[in-house]
């Protein structure tokens, strides 16, 4: 006993040196729990203060890259880098180091600092509107110069692409309904504004319904196909049971595929049901198997995600506490039809209070349209480049 009560203090003492180097030789991890793009700014906000000495920063060319190297640190969940727009990707480069990449800058250079009463937070400006570069000068037959810009001529080149919007539900089919409201005028609503939004770019639109008409399943897929559709997007709003009503809400982007998840089940379930009268179980399985394994599917995920991470970047602009209910896959009959890639996106919930209010507001709906336009259009732009390659 005495033998060993006279090597307790020695092991304690090992112990405690090699805890002390462990700790100066592998500091704690920081996690980088949240990115959000803010007044033309990346805003990174960490789990704990951090020396920003530890943030290294070098260029890239061919093309032009801002990059931005977080030392020791590591994303705290997979959906910190969505939703930051076509300028900015940010992923876990290596075990502990975390990257930010940002393009777009011509004649500005990025300006990053860590502001003053915050030692937990790192800000990088982002380029103005990089879409519109410098105008060129053409000669009009009068001799008098016309100013030309990349936007004007990225609209003209849009115009050979149609987009079908389907607002969902419609006519007998009210959708879900909460608070007195019903989904298929918020669909509508919301849809007439994609429309504009799309428009302004320089799309070809077609919606499948303008009015409060109830069409079909073969009717809302057979104008995309018909008319050679870039893209066709559903557009819903979701619902829970009265239980249920104040937990859940948020935003969802759909691509068509099997899924075990219940919640998508659930979802699928319920927008289907209405489109799926007199087809048996058979009839649907045999259609479904038959689309599932195509190119289509790859395309709508892409689409998927593109047009998500828009959605809640405009959102949350304006509106704190918005659910990014992410990218998620499930069965919908609506966007089986579509020999194109094809979305599904439940706006929000219609069933949630607090959600419900803002769906029924102007200026929630133009973010939402305004976020699915510019998912499109990225979408279609990185499209053409993997296509020119």
């Amino acid at each position: 006993m005495e033998k060993i009560s006279k090597i307790m203090p020695k092991i304690s003492r090992v112990f405690l040196l090699l805890l002390l180097l462990n700790t100066l030789l592998f500091p704690s991890v920081i996690k980088l729990q949240k990115a959000i793009v803010k007044k033309d700014e990346l805003r990174l906000f960490f789990s704990k203060p951090f020396n920003k000495k530890s943030v290294k920063h070098f260029t890239l060319g061919n093309p032009h890259r801002e990059i931005y190297d977080f030392k020791n640190t590591r994303l705290a969940h997979s959906r910190v880098p969505l939703g930051l727009g076509p300028h900015v990707r940010l992923a876990q480069n290596k075990t502990n180091t975390v990257r930010v990449v940002i393009t777009g800058y011509r004649s500005s250079k990025p300006i990053a600092y860590q502001p003053f009463f915050s030692n937990n937070s790192y800000h990088i400006s982002l380029p103005k509107d990089s879409s519109v570069l410098p105008a060129k000068r053409y000669k009009k037959p009068n001799g008098k110069f016309k100013k030309v810009t990349k936007k004007s001529t990225l609209i003209r080149s849009n115009r050979d692409k149609l987009i079908v919007i389907d607002a969902g539900h419609g006519g007998h089919d009210t959708g879900a309904i909460g608070g007195g409201k019903r989904e298929k005028d918020l669909v509508l609503q919301i849809s007439r504004r994609l429309e504009r939004q799309l428009k302004k770019e320089g799309y070809s639109v077609h919606m499948t319904r303008k009015k409060d008409r109830f069409l079909k399943l073969p009717q809302r897929t057979k104008i995309a196909d018909k008319n050679h559709a870039a893209v066709f997007i559903s557009i819903h709003a979701n619902s829970v049971p009265k239980r249920k009503r104040n937990k859940i809400q948020g935003v969802e982007t759909f691509f068509l595929q099997k899924t075990r998840d219940a919640k998508s089940q659930r979802i699928a379930q319920r927008e289907n049901k209405a489109v799926l009268k007199g087809m048996n179980k058979l009839s649907r399985n045999v259609v479904i198997d038959s689309v599932l394994s195509g190119p289509k599917i790859v395309e709508s995920n892409k689409l998927a995600i593109d047009v998500q991470r828009r959605i809640m970047t405009n959102l949350h602009t304006r509106y704190k506490g918005v659910r990014d209910g992410g990218v998620r896959h499930a069965p919908f009959w609506v966007l089986v039809g579509a020999s194109r890639p094809s979305i599904l996106v439940e706006v929000g919930y219609i069933s949630h209070p607090t959600e419900r209010k803002r769906l029924f507001t102007p200026r929630y709906q133009e973010l939402i349209a305004k976020g699915i336009a510019e998912g499109v259009d990225i979408y279609l732009h990185n499209r053409k480049k993997e296509i020119d390659l």
